[in-house]
């Protein structure tokens, strides 16, 4: 399932979770909040007050009403002092709320990035990284707008609409505030209809935008082999089909936006006539000054530039919830593996694994191993072979515990790993994969991240080990060289051989070698055998091999086929069984045999 199909059916329910789902982070920013919104009521009193002094400048300078007219100066004063106040409590609002905005979008972005990486392997695996990316993205931005507009333009502009009305029905005839309050309501009611119609819109350009994104990273990030095949238009014509349904919602959006405005603008232009029209009759039969009628007038301006914004903002929250939504959806994103409650530290002494009756399927359809049944004992070597798809590689994810078990248990010095923390259980396993993938930064960095805290001579040593010095000492740039996106820059057995210095940093207890030198040449491969086996002498090492060459001094060999060990025992044994084993040690001769055989040629 995913992550965007885990809200709830209805937007007004998409919208209040996304909402309440912010209360959390600005709960621990509390006192700010409520300085902040006492600065608020302060600044919308002040921004309510200056129509009223307005007022009464008006009526001491009305020679209708003062046949002497003395000039109002503390009413002069008074009004720029709460123009002046209105302005400096709104900006000691803003500066007090930052560090709850900005202390927010932090918060959550970080829980975002750690979520993800919690997750099991089966997300990754199947998640569209372009896409994702795109979601937090947008998600933080509108996390920002939200917090800011929502809090410091609808509440405020709600707030400072309920005490016009207020005074226009306490001070004059009862349709001043009815009219207010029908045009208000009408508005409101107008634009929550229209955009929650438009939403449909942006959520499409949203959906279009991230699978365009999700096609161009994925497209450049294999560079290589759309050049191979040739298929730079083929993958411009697939991009291009997300664009173009992206281009039709966009125009949509905007064309329905056009539409949105005018009708708001038909609003507020028929309650001002309406609302100006009263107050001028109502001045030619002296029922009210020349000051009331700017009172009014000034209240109506007042309000009609946080209504013609409100619109505005009204359409960006409720933009900002959709982006929200995905983002939020994320961490709805269940880990299926996950450490219980009060799990202890793996303690490993002796390093003995033990892999008892493993059944395992990633689903209920696909079954992957049977009842695999076997031990390493500890400060031991032990290889598994097989033909692909045997379940070699599922061995060591199950090691890891990227995916839990569904019979059987896993050991390690008598421990099941599912009753210890991933994060012990993975700091005593080292392991260098088949497919190495580095970080798009310098070698050093690559080889360090095995050790984080290592020194920079600890890291120069396990480059040694891995026999990488000198390549690296031929590098214009030495440890300082960039290994370009996924470590493109380097050759397969280049990239292999950081891995195994990688792992050798980090100095465990176990160590695990995934085809660790299915990239290197004949030559290369020897001296890194003999280091590997130097580096994993003091340690419980399982091997997963394809080219059994490179495992013939392990302590004991398994044979895997079709999820089930077959045989097992030591090179010569298997040899002398003649069953799968020496069929598969025989066809590599063969080839390795044939392979010599055209190069001397």
């Amino acid at each position: 399932m995913r992550y965007r199909d885990h809200f709830p059916e209805t937007s007004a329910g998409r919208d209040l979770k996304a909402i309440r789902s912010l209360f959390p982070y600005l709960w621990r920013y509390r006192s700010r909040v409520i300085l902040a919104f006492s600065l608020l009521i302060l600044a919308k009193v002040a921004n309510v007050s200056v129509p009223l002094v307005l007022k009464q400048i008006v009526d001491a300078l009305d020679a209708a009403q003062n046949p002497v007219i003395v000039l109002p100066l503390s009413l002069i004063l008074a009004y720029g002092l709460l123009r002046l106040t209105s302005s400096l409590f709104g900006e000691l609002r803003d500066a007090v709320f930052a560090k709850v905005t900005q202390g927010a979008i932090r918060s959550i972005a970080l829980q975002v990035f750690r979520h993800l990486h919690d997750l099991s392997l089966r997300f990754h695996l199947e998640r569209k990284t372009g896409g994702v990316s795109r979601d937090i993205e947008r998600g933080t931005r509108g996390l920002g707008f939200l917090l800011n507009f929502m809090v410091f333009n609808i509440i405020p502009t709600l707030v400072e609409i309920g005490m016009v009305i207020g005074i226009l029905l306490f001070s004059y005839d009862v349709w001043f505030g009815l009219i207010t309050f029908a045009s208000i309501a009408a508005y409101i009611t107008y634009t929550l209809v229209v955009t929650e119609w438009r939403m449909k819109f942006r959520r499409t350009m949203n959906e279009m935008d991230s699978r365009a994104n999700t096609r161009a990273i994925d497209a450049l990030l294999n560079y290589e082999t759309v050049k191979y095949f040739n298929n730079e238009d083929y993958e411009t014509r697939r991009y291009d089909e997300h664009m173009s349904q992206w281009e039709q919602a966009a125009i949509r959006n905007q064309t329905s936006l056009s539409a949105l405005n005018f009708g708001q603008g038909a609003i507020i232009a028929t309650g001002i006539t309406l609302l100006i029209y009263l107050a001028a009759e109502r001045v030619t039969t002296g029922e009210m000054t020349l000051g009331d009628l700017v009172l009014v007038n000034a209240f109506l301006l007042q309000l009609y530039m946080p209504l013609n914004f409100l619109g505005f903002v009204y359409r960006e929250i409720k933009h900002s919830l959709a982006d929200l939504e995905r983002m939020f959806g994320l961490l709805e994103q269940h880990a299926e593996v996950n450490d219980k409650p009060g799990a202890p530290d793996l303690m490993v002494s002796r390093g003995e694994i033990r892999f008892k009756q493993v059944e395992f399927g990633y689903t209920p359809q696909r079954q992957i191993l049977f009842g695999v049944d076997f031990t390493v004992p500890a400060g031991k070597k032990v290889a598994v072979v097989g033909h692909s798809g045997a379940g070699k590689s599922t061995l060591s994810r199950l090691l890891f515990r990227f995916y839990d078990v569904t019979g059987g248990r896993i050991l390690i010095d008598g421990q099941d790993i599912r009753e210890v923390t991933q994060r012990s259980l993975r700091r005593a396993i080292g392991i260098v994969p088949q497919d190495t993938v580095l970080f798009n930064d310098t070698i050093y960095y690559n080889i360090a991240y095995g050790n984080p805290e290592a020194d920079r001579e600890a890291v120069m040593e396990a480059a040694r080990m891995a026999h990488l010095d000198r390549f690296i000492e031929s590098l214009p740039e030495g440890y300082d060289t960039q290994v370009g996106e996924r470590g493109l820059k380097l050759s397969g057995g280049e990239k292999q051989r950081i891995a195994i210095a990688r792992a050798l940093l980090k100095d465990p207890k176990i160590m695990v070698f995934d085809e660790a030198t299915s990239s290197l040449d004949s030559k290369s491969e020897q001296a890194i055998l003999q280091t590997l086996r130097e580096a994993s002498s003091a340690c419980t090492t399982l091997v997963i091999a394809h080219r059994l060459s490179t495992i013939v001094d392990a302590d004991k060999i398994l044979v895997m086929d079709q999820g089930r060990i077959v045989e097992r025992g030591t090179h010569r044994e298997l040899l002398a069984q003649g069953g799968l084993y020496a069929h598969m040690w025989e066809l590599q001769q063969q080839r390795e045999h044939d392979e010599e055989t055209v190069e001397s040629s």
